[in-house]
């Protein structure tokens, strides 16, 4: 007689601190724990590489599981916050020289200690990610990942036709050649003009440099994504919990 998939497999692995499958998910807001049962009878759930079964336990901590196909993060310890830092706050946690800081827009909101992903220098603005996911930050900041991080610059004009090709191809610097992925003037503003700018390099005031080299120095720079993460509407100072599909889409960029 064939095995009803309501209940257990066999050769379910076993976890420390396991919980119910649907339970799991329903923690992470996936939906109800009714919802959640129909997902997994639907096999439309995934742990560790393998199909889920209702009756499936599994370690939020350690499980890696996938909903339709995207990563779902389970550990409710874990956080995954966009901000938009303003100008003239230091990308870091805490200032020993007593600037304004992260942590300082932060407040109490957060209990768990959360970190930067990557850093903004203090006269650049715009989106900067933080989180307590080590595993992950560490992928998005590694170039070898190649997560693309796109930039709004107000630099001087006028702007050549050709200067979207000549920094597409590659502009020799003092620590090596570096180039962007993709270059728009998205506005001439009399003698300054906005342009929009996406690459995946992380060096050190990349974008300043680059710009720069090539004749149009930077007044003023704002991050507005990092990787499939938009700043959007978001205002200056102010935070916000990624969402789920959000989380899955970071997962996607790094392979995971």
């Amino acid at each position: 007689m064939p095995r009803d998939d309501r209940t257990p497999r066999p050769d379910a692995p076993a976890y420390e601190g396991a919980e119910r499958l649907q339970k799991v998910l329903a923690a992470a807001g996936v939906g109800s724990r009714r919802a959640c049962e129909d997902l997994i009878f639907r096999r439309r759930v995934t742990v560790d590489g393998r199909v889920a079964h209702l009756g499936d336990k599994v370690d939020p901590a350690t499980s890696v599981i996938h909903v339709d196909g995207e990563r779902l993060v389970a550990d409710t310890r874990l956080v995954y916050l966009a901000m938009n830092k303003p100008r003239g706050v230091v990308s870091t946690m805490a200032d020993e020289k007593g600037r304004t800081a992260l942590a300082d827009f932060l407040g109490n909101r957060v209990e768990q200690r959360v970190y930067h992903v990557g850093r903004l220098d203090a006269d650049s603005e715009g989106l900067l990610l933080l989180s307590n996911d080590g595993t992950l930050a560490h992928k998005l900041m590694h170039p070898s990942y190649g997560v693309q991080k796109t930039y709004l610059c107000e630099v001087s004009g006028p702007i050549p036709r050709n200067l979207g090709k000549k920094l597409m191809a590659g502009v020799e610097l003092e620590d090596g050649p570096a180039q962007v992925d993709s270059f728009r003037v998205v506005d001439t503003l009399g003698r300054s003009a906005q342009v929009e700018l996406s690459l995946h390099e992380g060096r050190k005031h990349i974008v300043r440099r680059l710009l720069g080299e090539v004749g149009h120095p930077v007044s003023r720079l704002v991050r507005t994504a990092f990787g499939p993460i938009r700043l959007g509407d978001l205002r200056a100072g102010r935070t916000r919990r990624l969402t789920n599909a959000e989380v899955a889409a970071l997962f996607k960029a790094v392979g995971d």
